[in-house]
């Protein structure tokens, strides 16, 4: 089992930044895979990123490449999002992800175990 609790989102200007956290319990956490999604109203719930057992592995959308980080520290159990140069495109609810098989980077929301309850990112223009 692991509970996963997301924070930092809010409302930002275009070009501004947000990092967000994801914290979680579970002795699993640092086997885990661990991904950021995001579903804009109307939106199918998309991929933004995943970081492997550690920071050094990671796999990001290309729609966020150069601009959005993902980081994890296994010591504090919590995964992270940098988001620089933010533009209104970027507004959504941002969920994290586990995934407890952890073989290889997936993109597809169907393939994690585990779900935060989201968090709020409104870019304004």
């Amino acid at each position: 089992q692991v509970l996963l609790v997301e924070s930092g989102g809010g409302l930002v200007q275009a070009g501004g930044s947000l990092r967000l956290s994801c914290a979680a319990s579970g002795r699993t956490f640092s086997r885990c895979i661990m991904g950021w999604f995001r579903q804009a109203p109307g939106k199918e719930r998309e991929f933004v990123a995943a970081v492997g057992w550690s920071s050094g592995f990671t796999y990001t959308a290309d729609s966020v490449k150069g601009r959005f980080t993902i980081s994890r520290d296994n010591a504090k159990n919590t995964v992270y999002l940098q988001m620089n140069s933010l533009e209104p495109e970027d507004t959504a609810v941002y969920y994290c992800a586990a995934d407890l098989t952890a073989r290889d980077f997936k993109r597809s929301p169907r393939d994690y175990d585990y779900w935060g309850q989201g968090t709020q990112v409104t870019v304004s223009s």
